[in-house]
């Protein structure tokens, strides 16, 4: 494959929903993996992004006339497992696949079914807010993305062209596992943190009580990383990088799932950390309580 035309994106939440937007007005063909359930649902309640509604060529996954070149899975954790039995069909030899979940673990979870085809990505930018069927953003979002080949993985260029002429911002990072886990650690701060406190990132970053708790957070993912092989990431200090991109009236995921009762992604912050830290025999008590509490609130 030299390019990308066709396009499957799995997930129409407020990620999903922004760039199918963005991919639905170039020149590509787009298809949107939908169930029964949603097809009516999106047909007759159209989404709306950025206050301009979209009707997108919506497909089942028991078609099979339809291969991608890329497929975009922008799911929430707990529908990935479904997302990857879904796209069987519009997969071929060729497909690209990109995973758009926040954590460290989705795109091993793809691979495990479809192998190389996977890409490692990850999000970095202002908040996307959802309200029922609208979507907002301000276009300040950057998608990080890379090959565990480096640079040398031919695929890097082919996205890149396509990035290009869709006119979404990225960056193609050298080391993308190291570049993962520095959001991972992010995510694990910020979306916990916001969930307890429901404080906004400038909240947050001007509360020293806040700032301590970071600090014990990335203590805690500092040592595990390091037994994962992953050295030379000063995590505190990334993290509060990141705190500092974001605008401070932002919310994090998590805490517009838990304010409007969706079931927050626990199982890629948390508790991803505590099962690596029982593997390595790290003690992990602030991500075990914050976990438990935020099920709790749920």
């Amino acid at each position: 494959m030299k390019e990308i035309n066709n396009i499957l994106i799995c997930g129409l939440g407020a990620i999903g929903g922004y760039y199918a937007a963005k991919i639905f007005e170039s020149k590509y063909t787009l298809k949107v993996l939908v169930d029964e359930q949603r097809l009516k649902k999106y047909t007759e309640e159209p989404r709306i992004i950025n206050n301009k509604p979209y009707i997108f060529d919506y497909i089942l996954p028991a078609h099979n006339d339809y291969k991608a070149d890329l497929i975009i899975i922008a799911t929430k954790s707990d529908g990935l497992k479904s997302a990857i039995k879904n796209i069987k069909n519009f997969v071929s030899e060729n497909t690209i696949i990109l995973s758009f979940l926040n954590g460290i673990s989705s795109e091993q979870e793809i691979i495990n079914e479809y192998g190389d085809k996977v890409l490692y990505s990850y999000l970095l930018g202002h908040t996307f807010f959802r309200n029922g069927k609208s979507i907002n953003h301000d276009g300040c979002a950057t998608i990080h993305y890379g090959s565990k080949n480096g640079t040398n993985d031919l695929r890097i260029d082919i996205i890149k062209k396509f990035f290009d002429s869709v006119g979404v911002q990225y960056e193609i990072e050298n080391d993308i596992i190291k570049s993962l886990w520095k959001k991972f650690c992010f995510n694990c701060c910020a979306n916990q943190i916001s969930a307890l406190t429901r404080m906004t990132f400038g909240e947050m970053r001007s509360s020293k009580n806040c700032l301590d708790l970071i600090k014990n957070i990335t203590d805690e993912i500092t040592k595990i990383a390091q037994k994962e092989g992953i050295e030379g990431i000063d995590f505190y200090k990334t993290t509060i990088e990141s705190f500092h991109l974001m605008i401070p009236e932002g919310k994090t995921s998590m805490l517009q799932d838990i304010e409007s009762g969706k079931k927050p992604e626990t199982d890629i912050f948390g508790e991803t950390v505590t099962k690596l830290g029982e593997k390595h025999n790290i003690s992990t008590p602030y991500n075990k309580i914050i976990t438990d509490v935020i099920k709790c609130i749920h």
